[in-house]
């Protein structure tokens, strides 16, 4: 007799799937798609397609190149915009048994010279268009070799068709050191977050049984950044263990991706933070595209206001599915496919994780459902340091504990639901004021396109409430009807003392709104 514990969505969710294969890098995962299905095709960027079986032939030469250069238990920068030759340059470093840590190409010089310099690479990687900035950071961070990729460079096209050109062995084991992405840098200076390949195996297993995307027969799409985490980890390497064809996007532009996935029949697109999707949905396009292929769209990265979500599943008949992770470790919560989703909750606890709600003085005692405090998290997939911070990783990894810096709930039910991050808290002369509660309020408004609150000084109450919001094409509205609808909305102490309206809001790299630029604590570059 089966008891109620044992249907208990909840409770299904406890382990990963005992059938999901367990490699123990994503090398091996390759290995395995171009064993299984080597004509398939691979990746697609543009009018250029390769096949699992050239995909395989293109890492393992590039990683006999890397290893010729002394990159074998080292780390290597990568330095590179979306692109097939990209997606080959990151297997081909972990191929090679090296660290990959991928960075920004539109960092600038100033950027990127303090990263570089902490990654200590034996050798850069880049591609043409990122060839010159790639030469003066490697003589200035002291880096002993550059390899450019594409025209002008290697071309790993040489390797694609070459049946002669084998991995280097022995493949990477689980504890090697795999991947150093570093934290996005929205509140303090980023730190690389060193992964090794057991945490990214364990990401695999826990993202495909959290979301059964299946094995064989997807299409995804990608058009976040490849240096982010999200983009290599999840919308580049997730195909690769799903043996799924991977449409990459070399640049977000609406209409592009709209385009892409009529044309390829897309059935998972991965997404991204809520601008993606805003800026879809704006298009003129959106309406005549055929969007029916599509099974799931994936959010994360940014808190999506509900009514984004409401609005995308309406108008493209395709579920938004939100989930969190972080630079140091994903998943953490995620919505389930099948099953209830909550509004402006990010989902429930991933399989062999655990996630707990603790008080923001002594970040000890544990909270009682419904109760705001800072969101800890503990699991297999997560980090153990960060590279050359040890106060910052004593400060953040304590008792196996990960403390993301999120302030969130837990429900009766066990959703996670985030509020904000723990540096953004605004205090407005004692009332602490969540600014993803005003954002949300400022969404709402029919004419408002985006919004983000955030903490400025204020002479009498130590901190006020400011809006920085853009309107949708069109609109008009004044700061002075934009802070009654405000009033109407919200308590006093939460209302925008302060309302800018921009063309834009400003972002980082992986397309998060740039709190601290808004702030006025990072300049433009």
């Amino acid at each position: 007799m089966t008891s109620p514990a044992d249907t208990d969505p909840l409770r299904a969710r406890r382990h990963v799937d005992p059938g999901l294969p367990d490699y123990p890098s994503v090398v091996h995962a390759l290995v395995a798609a171009a064993q299984r299905a080597p004509e398939r095709a691979a990746l697609i960027c543009g009018s250029r397609s390769i096949s699992y079986a050239q995909y395989l032939r293109g890492c393992a030469g590039l990683a006999r190149e890397l290893i010729a250069r002394g990159a074998a238990a080292s780390r290597v920068l990568v330095l590179m915009g979306n692109g097939i030759d990209s997606a080959v340059a990151m297997l081909g470093v972990l191929a090679a048994r090296a660290q990959m840590a991928p960075l920004n190409p539109g960092l600038t010089l100033r950027e990127l010279l303090p990263l570089a310099t902490d990654i200590g690479a034996a050798v850069l990687v880049c591609d043409a268009a990122s060839a010159e900035k790639a030469r003066a950071v490697a003589s200035e961070a002291k880096i002993g070799h550059v390899l450019a990729l594409g025209a002008g460079g290697l071309d790993p096209a040489r390797w694609f068709d070459d049946a002669r050109v084998s991995l280097p062995s022995p493949l990477p084991a689980a504890e090697d050191w795999a991947t150093l992405p570093f934290t996005g840098g929205t509140t303090g200076a980023p730190k690389g977050a060193a992964h090794r390949h057991r945490n990214i195996a364990w990401f695999f297993r826990q993202m495909t049984t959290l979301w059964p995307v299946g094995f064989d027969d997807n299409v995804f799409l990608n058009v976040a950044p490849m240096f982010h985490v999200w983009g290599f980890k999840f919308a580049t390497w997730i195909p690769v263990y799903t043996r799924s064809t991977l449409v990459i996007v070399p640049q977000y532009r609406p209409d592009d991706v709209l385009e892409a996935i009529q044309r390829h029949r897309v059935t998972v697109f991965a997404g991204g933070p809520p601008a993606i999707y805003i800026g879809m949905m704006a298009s003129e396009r959106f309406a005549g595209t055929d969007l029916s292929s599509l099974r799931y769209c994936l959010a994360g990265g940014a808190a999506c206001p509900e009514q984004l979500i409401r609005a995308w599943e309406e108008r493209s008949g395709c579920p938004l599915i939100e989930g969190c992770g972080m630079s140091e470790g994903a998943p953490i919560a995620g919505n389930p496919l099948e099953g209830r989703r909550k509004p402006l909750s990010v989902g429930l606890t991933p399989p062999d994780t655990e996630v707990e709600i603790v008080d923001l003085e002594t970040g000890e005692r544990v909270l009682a459902p419904g109760e705001r405090g800072e969101v800890r998290v503990r699991g297999p997939q997560f980090i153990e340091q960060y590279r050359n911070r040890p106060e910052e990783t004593a400060h953040a990894i304590r008792a196996g504990w990960l403390y993301t810096g999120d302030i969130g709930y837990l429900d009766e039910e066990g959703y996670l639901f985030l509020v904000d991050r723990k540096k953004e808290l605004i205090n407005v002369g004692g009332h602490k004021v969540f600014p993803r509660e005003v954002d949300e309020v400022l969404h709402a408004h029919p004419a408002v396109r985006e919004a983000a609150a955030v903490g400025v000084p204020d002479s009498f109450r130590g901190e006020a409430v400011k809006a920085f919001v853009a309107l949708k094409p069109g609109t008009t509205l004044s700061a002075e009807a934009l802070g009654e609808y405000c009033r109407a909305n919200l308590v006093k102490y939460k209302v925008p003392t302060q309302i800018e309206f921009v063309a834009a809001l400003p972002r980082t790299g992986a397309n998060k709104i740039d709190k601290l630029k808004l702030r006025g604590l990072r300049s433009t570059p």
